[in-house]
């Protein structure tokens, strides 16, 4: 089964924002929890918001190599009426040249 075009854009968005915000949502918590067992603030805090931004750019990286391969291998479902639309708005391309 093909999937739509928004299935694909959604999906890859959803994973997208999920790579940015839990990394950095735990990196908080975990820093202020540090932070305030050894007495460090606000050292620890920055530390682990530093190591989030890395995994973070790791799992983008590796998230979009995915969906790329995925997208090459794939393409979307596109309604006939849209194809049509396509081939005839370029032919009229040709056409208005001369």
């Amino acid at each position: 089964m093909k999937k739509s075009a928004w299935a694909i854009a959604l999906r890859f968005i959803v994973n997208v924002s999920a790579w940015i915000a839990f990394p950095i949502i735990i990196a908080l918590y975990l820093g202020n929890w540090l932070d305030q067992k050894f007495g460090t603030a606000p050292w620890l805090l920055l530390v682990t918001i530093g190591v989030s931004f890395f995994v973070s750019l790791y799992g983008l990286i590796i998230n979009a190599q995915k969906e790329f391969k995925r997208l090459s291998q794939t393409e979307p479902e596109v309604d006939d009426s849209v194809k049509i639309k396509a081939i005839n708005s370029h032919k009229s391309d040709k056409f208005s040249k001369f």
